[in-house]
């Protein structure tokens, strides 16, 4: 583990996490606490947008995330994020800031920054940390509910792995960190097929019998395999994978098996209750 200096981050928590997703920014902070890393939320945050903006020529649509940014690099600190969509925005504004000249200066003209930014910022998921900064090992050690005979299926769809140079969180056709977490707080990972493929979220509304097709997929892939729950970090996927996926299989935020892991979850969630 690191010095306990550098185990303090800026940290984005996004609308979802502030309405829907309570419990996934709950469990999360209990399970800092316990890890030993803190999350000091960046103040006035504002909406990431949610999809990345594909136009050259969007740039006020990339200044929230700019802003986010710049707040993390002004404390001198690594920007963590949880939701899913959220972390791709952000990951890949701070590309656009450190690659493209164009948007690089006209963002910087547009929020006259006293210096501008230019992608110094490291953007972090919260298994990032895990993986990278606390290590699963240690992870491993402060498991004092191991979740034991338990078969798990990791979510990742595809907002945490593409595009893979940009993102660069994990090998987009075969990544590892979710099983590796499964298999740091003593539960059993089932690897299945469509782990990585899209359970259309993003067309769950306009497009819903295609959306529900996906979902399935995901859904009867992880059970034929042996699967008795699935995890993910995405609102958007849990909400479209409960509802348009096989019923039969429970699945929940990888945050929520942390905190139980390590004995914090119903801490959490008499903090979620009690902010309702």
């Amino acid at each position: 583990m690191k010095g306990q200096q550098d185990m303090k981050y800026s940290y984005y928590p996004g609308c979802t996490l502030r309405t829907k997703a309570k419990d996934l920014d709950a469990y999360a902070r209990a399970s800092a606490k316990v890890l030993g890393f803190e999350l000091e939320e960046i103040e006035n945050w504002q909406c990431c947008g949610g999809v990345y903006p594909l136009g050259t020529d969007e740039i006020a649509t990339k200044l929230s995330s700019v802003r986010a940014l710049n707040e993390a690099k002004e404390k001198g600190q690594d920007l963590v994020t949880l939701c899913s969509a959220c972390h791709h925005v952000i990951k890949r504004v701070n590309d656009d800031m450190k690659n493209v000249e164009d948007i690089r200066t006209r963002a910087n003209n547009y929020m006259q920054l006293e210096e501008p930014y230019a992608g110094e910022t490291t953007v972090l998921h919260f298994l990032e940390v895990l993986r990278d900064r606390v290590g699963f090992d240690t992870l491993k050690e402060k498991v004092v509910n191991p979740l034991k005979g338990k078969k798990i299926g990791a979510y990742y769809g595809c907002l945490l792995l593409r595009p893979g140079k940009i993102m660069a969180f994990d090998n987009p056709e075969n990544p590892s960190v979710i099983e590796d977490f499964i298999r740091a707080i003593g539960a059993e990972p089932v690897i299945y097929p469509y782990r990585n493929e899209c359970c259309g979220g993003y067309i769950s509304l306009k497009e819903k019998e295609m959306a529900e097709n996906m979902s399935k997929k995901v859904t009867d892939s992880a059970k034929g395999f042996g699967a008795e729950m699935l995890i993910t970090a995405c609102p958007l996927c849990l909400y479209n994978l409960k509802k348009n996926g096989n019923q039969t299989l429970p699945v929940y935020y990888f945050t929520e098996l942390l905190a139980e892991a390590l004995g914090v979850k119903e801490e959490a969630k008499r903090e979620v209750a009690g902010n309702e």
